[in-house]
């Protein structure tokens, strides 16, 4: 059995284009019986930008809540929250004696705002080496990554490989990069990638008169209703032909080539897709939200799984360093 390690942004309520770019595709893929899957939510990363504690509050269950609504199984694999593995701090600062000043200067994370340095703190500047310590205090073997994140993981397996020569040890596992293929690109109301940054998301937890008028709100062109119209580069289209079957897909198809067929109504079918596929998921959802008891329990006993896992590192590490 492999073992995979992911870390969650802790970013807000996630949006349909996050469900179904990487929430359904990370779940089918912990639901494979070779895969040991540990999923963590990143909270401690978020303090880089979100200071408000009840706005981080809020976003750990919302995202908890999701995944689990999604069918995340958190008895087989792990979930559970960054900041109640302790551990994963002490190793952040051992590690970082082991990190060079170049390594993080060259870091994305850090050059994408080097421009700025007004608007980057410590913890921006230091972000690898978090991310490196939450990945090798589990003896993880493969993280999966997009292509922009690579460095992250190579960044990884050189702090660990250092540690290692400087200590004649096999201390840390040295991790693999998974390289995800291309990820579904979910369109926005507007057409472009779906986004909170853009303002063109789709919220399927929101109440049904609201979800709906967001649907309503997806930018057509001007094609009368009485004319044929093109599915190709139509965003209620592609979000539909994602969301049914072939079959209804087809049908759609054909609805918008004969003509005599509103944009609106195509529209309502895809507020009705929605709302027929996503039934299940909303209701798990909002039952965990009114009930944040149910879903710290779920995060507690997450971590008290993942230390056990992580406490024998740390324990290997401290004694190698004199601690």
């Amino acid at each position: 059995m492999t073992r995979y390690l992911t870390g969650i942004q802790s970013s807000g309520v996630p949006h349909l284009g996050n469900i179904l770019g990487a929430i359904e595709p990370a779940i089918r893929f912990s639901q494979d019986p070779g895969n040991e899957c540990i999923f963590f939510i990143a909270d401690y990363h978020s303090l880089t930008t979100i200071k408000q504690a009840s706005e981080r509050k809020e976003n750990v269950r919302s995202v908890a809540a999701t995944w689990i609504a999604f069918g995340f199984d958190y008895e087989k694999n792990i979930l559970f929250r960054q900041s109640d593995v302790k551990e994963v701090l002490e190793l952040n600062w051992i590690l970082s004696c082991f990190t060079p000043f170049p390594m993080l200067a060259n870091a994305h994370s850090f050059k994408d705002k080097s421009d700025r340095l007004s608007d980057v703190n410590a913890g921006l500047f230091t972000y690898p080496v978090l991310m490196a310590s939450d990945i090798l205090l589990y003896d993880t073997e493969r993280v999966p990554v997009g292509k922009d994140q690579i460095q992250h993981i190579e960044i990884a397996r050189d702090i660990a490989s250092a540690f290692n020569r400087q200590y004649q040890s096999e201390t840390f596992v040295l991790p693999e990069a998974a390289v995800q293929a291309e990820a579904m690109t979910i369109p926005g109301t507007d057409g472009a990638k779906m986004s909170k940054s853009y303002g063109n998301f789709i919220d399927i937890y929101l109440e049904e008169k609201k979800l709906r008028k967001v649907i309503m709100s997806i930018k057509t062109d001007s094609t009368p209703l009485e004319e044929p119209k093109d599915t190709e580069g139509d965003t209620t289209f592609k979000l539909y032909s994602i969301l049914a079957s072939p079959a209804e897909t087809e049908n759609l198809r054909n609805l918008y080539a004969a003509g005599g067929f509103g944009y609106g109504q195509a529209k309502q079918m895809l507020f009705e897709k929605v709302m027929e596929k996503f039934s299940g998921p909303r209701a798990r959802y909002e039952s965990l939200m009114a009930n944040p008891e149910e879903l710290e329990k779920i995060l507690k006993a997450g971590a008290d799984k993942a230390r056990k896992l992580a406490i024998p590192v740390l324990e290997r590490v401290k004694k190698l360093t004199g601690f």
